[in-house]
């Protein structure tokens, strides 16, 4: 009997053979209203329409088969299908389901084709127990073979998605610039996920002020990627602002947060797709049928939008894709985050920093000088680097220096308060290592104020004074390169020789409690004193020792323009951008012509005040100064009445011409006096009051052997005095 059903089947085979692709077509019908996927994917359909004439010969040609024939393979649609399913991310259990009911509606056909060609029930009940035997058979084997495609495309896509993750952790956000992390946003996309990726920023985002709102509608298109040529799928070109249509699903998303995945169907293109008929043309010929919308969205805060588009990769995007999208865009939001805040506090620290630095300096009679500040170029931020020239009495001049250890708001704050420190300590005219043991108070009193987490404040500093009548420089260091100093060629030579002196370098502000030393030295008229911060001569790639001797290099044939030295300088020590903030300060040194200066020695007795008042006359009259002889000779009284009286011998009563008129009287005692307020019949105690009233300017100023006293006044209509000729001559302005 057995013989007989084999018999029979093989005919059924036979009989059903020129009916397999209607049969597949009926079982595709049986299958469309259950799977909504096959009418939805052109693809899919396609595939399974395939993969069901692939089964349904299959099962024919095992009923022709002898009975212990060998199983034939799995039809190669079946598994192709498997993998597509895979790719589309639609669940195994969908795959499964299909697969049992196609089968199952296979054998029914067949068994309803056994009935009409015999009548012989019994035969048919053997045939059809058979069936289901070579059926259940079929499909258990074939389905894990099914099974076994789909997972392993699973796990080639999983791994594919978790290379993509991986490499866009590596490269995305390599660098603190804007443009270029979503640049690299857009590379590392179009290689294995999207055909064009673009990124759309708020203008707020790109604004370096930081006081724009991220709820305004236009965006800037910062950067597109395409696989094509061109970026033809893209309306707009990098740089174009541009705002979606109201009630689009760019907006909708933007406002929600919500990232959103949406398939294009190709009678379908909307208008913030295409935004044009010709546009949208050409989008249908390329075959764009997907789209992601992911919003930039990092602390609490919408800065842009990306989109991720396919047209030339035909399976399209699905839910699996969305989540992998919404991961890099995650990691790129926060990267652009940094970079912007990165960008707002540069451009912060920046602007307070060149606010803080003289931006021109006051024309002194004693030097004439020539200054740059350069930021670094590297993503450490702005730094703490200053320097200043400030005018002194008698003449003088302070010339510093400064690097604050540190970057950003902070540095460049506490660079502006040691600044300002400096400066009040220069008014009370302190020598250069007092100067520094006070900055050093400053600085560990700063320390004491902050809290742990903002690291320790420290900083180095060079502080000199030059006197243009000595021609002596004074200067003391904490922490801080010595400068360079550039004299006039020797007997013979033509170049200028460079060196640095030999001043001793004290610890840097902020450790107390260790001495600074004061170092004085002789400097020859027209002699360059270069000082600068060690990002100048140091690098990551140069020794301390090379850019020094190329620095002494280009100053021993600089130009007569202390601007062309500057810009020399900076060529050959920074031919790139500096990994470091650098300061630099030019300054040549002038002698006052001893003309311009007036000594007279006084004894400690009172009757030298009238042969004080009158040398002072006689001064002024051959400068020709005689409208100032009045006030003049009635400060020169009191500044000598008192120290006379008050003061030691030995006495000394100078007179400066320079920009203004300087009237100076040294004793050795180191008592300072001050302003008081004189009761009715006090016979004293007026002399500082009338001189301050008489005075544009006055002070004291204390040295190693005493103190000084000065008042300045200004000469009258505006006039100018030439200091380099030999005799002085006051001109009118």
């Amino acid at each position: 009997m057995g013989t007989d059903v084999d018999a029979f089947l093989g005919q059924l085979a036979r009989h059903l053979r020129p009916e397999v692709e209607k049969l597949a077509v009926l079982l595709l019908q049986r299958l469309n209203g259950e799977f909504p996927e096959l009418a939805e994917n052109a693809d899919i359909k396609a595939l399974t329409l395939e993969e069901t004439t692939q089964h349904v010969t299959a099962l024919l040609d095992l009923l022709e088969a002898r009975p212990g024939a060998s199983a034939s393979e799995v039809p190669p649609a079946a598994l192709d299908l498997g993998r597509l399913y895979a790719r589309r991310g639609i669940p195994v259990s969908r795959l499964l389901r299909a697969y049992r009911l196609g089968h199952l509606g296979l054998l029914e056909q067949v068994q309803a084709e056994a009935a009409r060609l015999t009548g012989d029930w019994h035969v048919i009940h053997l045939a059809s127990m058979r069936l289901v035997t070579l059926g259940f058979d079929y499909v258990d084997r074939s389905s894990q073979d099914v099974v076994a495609a789909y997972q392993e495309e699973r796990d080639r896509l999983l791994q594919r998605r978790l290379a993509l993750t991986d490499r866009a952790s590596k490269l995305i956000g390599t660098t603190l610039d804007i443009t270029r992390t979503a640049e690299e946003l857009t590379e590392v996309c179009t290689e294995d996920f999207a055909d064009l990726v673009t990124v759309d920023l708020f203008d707020s985002a790109l604004d370096e002020t930081g006081t724009g709102s991220p709820d305004a509608a236009a965006q800037r298109r910062v950067a597109q990627r395409s696989v094509l040529d061109g970026c033809p799928e893209s309306p707009l070109r990098v740089g174009e602002t541009h705002a979606y249509p109201d009630d689009s699903e760019p907006v909708r998303a933007l406002a929600t947060g919500r990232s959103v995945l949406h398939h294009i169907a190709e009678t379908e293109m909307p208008r913030w797709v295409a935004p044009s008929t010709s546009h949208g043309r050409v989008l249908r010929e390329l075959g764009l049928h997907s789209v992601l919308l992911v919003p930039l969205h990092v602390r609490g805060v919408t800065l842009g939008l990306v989109q991720f588009v396919r047209h030339r990769t035909s399976v399209p995007f699905d839910d699996d894709d969305l989540l992998l999208a919404q991961e890099i865009v995650s990691r790129a939001a926060v990267s652009i985050d940094n970079a912007r805040r990165y960008t707002h506090e540069h451009a912060t620290a920046l602007t307070l920093q060149r606010t803080l630095l003289p931006r021109t300096t006051a024309e002194q009679p004693a030097v004439e000088t020539a200054s740059r500040y350069l930021p670094a170029g590297s993503r450490a931020g702005v730094g703490g680097d200053w320097y200043d020239v400030i005018p002194l009495s008698g003449a003088r001049v302070a010339l510093v220096v400064g690097d604050v250890v540190g970057r950003g708001l902070r540095a460049a704050a506490t660079m502006g308060r040691l600044r300002t420190a400096v400066r009040a300590f220069a008014d009370i005219d302190l020598m250069p290592d007092e100067l520094l043991t006070h900055l050093d108070d400053v600085v560990i009193r700063m320390q004491r104020e902050e809290s742990m987490d903002e690291g320790e404040t420290s900083a180095t500093c060079l502080y000199a004074i030059y006197d243009p009548v000595s021609r002596r420089c004074s200067l003391a260091s904490a922490g801080h390169i010595p400068p360079t100093v550039v004299t006039a060629p020797a007997s013979g030579e033509t170049a200028r020789v460079a060196g640095l002196p030999e001043v001793p370098v004290g610890p840097p502000l902020g450790l107390g409690g260790l001495p600074f030393e004061t170092s004085e030295f002789e400097l020859p008229e027209d002699s360059l004193l270069v000082l600068y911060t060690d990002g100048l001569i140091a690098g990551r790639t140069r020794d301390v020792d090379l850019g020094l001797a190329t620095l002494h290099g280009v100053l021993t044939s600089a130009p007569d323009s202390l601007e062309e030295t500057c810009d020399q300088l900076l060529a050959a020590l920074l031919p790139g951008r500096p990994a470091d903030d650098v300061a630099l300060l030019v300054a040549r040194t002038h002698a006052l012509a001893p003309d311009h200066v007036a000594t007279m020695d006084l004894p400690s007795d009172p009757a030298a005040v009238s042969g004080a008042r009158r040398f002072a006359s006689g001064v002024l009259a051959a400068w020709g100064l005689e409208d100032l002889s009045f006030t003049t000779e009635l400060v020169v009284s009191e500044l000598v009445t008192n120290a006379i009286r008050y003061g030691k011998a030995p006495v000394q009563l100078r007179l400066i011409l320079q920009s203004t008129l300087t009237c100076e009287v040294s004793d050795a005692s180191s008592t300072a006096p001050h302003l008081r307020r004189a009761r009715i019949y006090d016979e004293g105690g007026r002399g500082l009051l009338l001189v301050a009233q008489c005075a544009e300017r006055w002070g004291t100023r204390h040295g190693r052997e005493g103190k000084v006293i000065w008042a300045e006044q200004a000469l009258p209509g505006g006039q100018r005095v030439d200091h380099l000729g030999d005799q002085p001559s006051v001109q009118p302005t």
